[in-house]
């Protein structure tokens, strides 16, 4: 069996004129963990995941699906390597169902010839979308209402149980409990746990270091765009992190 990582970042570069976003920053995850990406602001926490799926492309450097290079130039190229991303805008539309939103772009047809005249199957659409969400335990009001009408902690659900559904290696998931309650909060952590169980691996993307500490099972920490340092977060504390973060830990370190 292959020990290389499932999803790698090489050496980074990419800037924005004369900003340096990334300046040789690396990155790993394996099948079946959940990575915290962290860094303070303007690090290259969320250059890089943009980068990994597929929404910029590198200045230079490489990214390694598997082991095996790979260069995405688009969004659906990432996807079809099976890496989907969940935003912190959710990137819902609001007047779309719970079911309008999991198929946008994908939407199944009916059989036969209602099929081929363009009809939509929204019965299939909105059974699958049930079973997606129930598999994650996101529990909704309306399969039929447009997803405005939902709690935070439900449209963070309905967009963490879509990735998931069209995801076959690795979810990012971008800053995934902002400006949720407690209760919506722990929702969602419950969530991350659920998408790691089912064999999808997760990148959390996050400045919440209580949540990064409940879920993750490693942390990588991003400073003046490169990689300073690898935790296990069972064994970091959270001064550790902070170290690492604000520059009291300059060196790569494996804990």
């Amino acid at each position: 069996m292959s020990s290389a990582p499932l999803l790698e970042a090489r050496e980074i570069v990419k800037s924005y004129g004369h900003v340096e976003a990334l300046r040789g920053a690396d990155f790993s995850l394996s099948p079946g963990e959940v990575v915290a990406l962290i860094g303070d602001n303007g690090a290259g926490k969320s250059t890089l995941a943009k980068i990994l799926s597929g929404t910029e492309r590198p200045d230079s450097g490489e990214i390694a699906v598997d082991g095996e290079p790979v260069v995405f130039g688009s969004v659906e190229e990432a996807r079809s390597a099976g890496i989907e991303t969940v935003y912190q805008d959710l990137a819902l539309c609001p007047d779309l169902s719970p079911a309008g939103n999991f198929f946008l772009g994908r939407e199944l047809l009916k059989p036969g010839l209602l099929g081929r005249l363009g009809w939509l199957d929204n019965a299939a659409m909105r059974g699958r979308t049930k079973e997606a969400c129930e598999r994650l335990g996101v529990q909704l009001k309306s399969q039929v209402a447009p997803v405005s009408t939902l709690s935070g902690g439900q449209r963070q659900g309905v967009a963490v149980a879509r990735a998931v559904t069209w995801a076959r290696r690795v979810v990012f998931m971008d800053e995934p409990t902002a400006a949720l309650g407690v209760l919506q909060t722990q929702r969602v952590l419950d969530l991350i746990r659920g998408v790691r169980d089912s064999g999808v691996a997760v990148v959390l993307i996050s400045h919440n270091m209580q949540d990064v500490k409940a879920v993750s099972d490693r942390v990588e920490v991003l400073r003046l765009g490169r990689r300073v340092a690898r935790f296990d977060t069972a064994r970091v504390s959270m001064e550790d992190l902070v170290g690492a973060m604000t520059g009291a830990i300059e060196h790569e370190n494996d804990r």
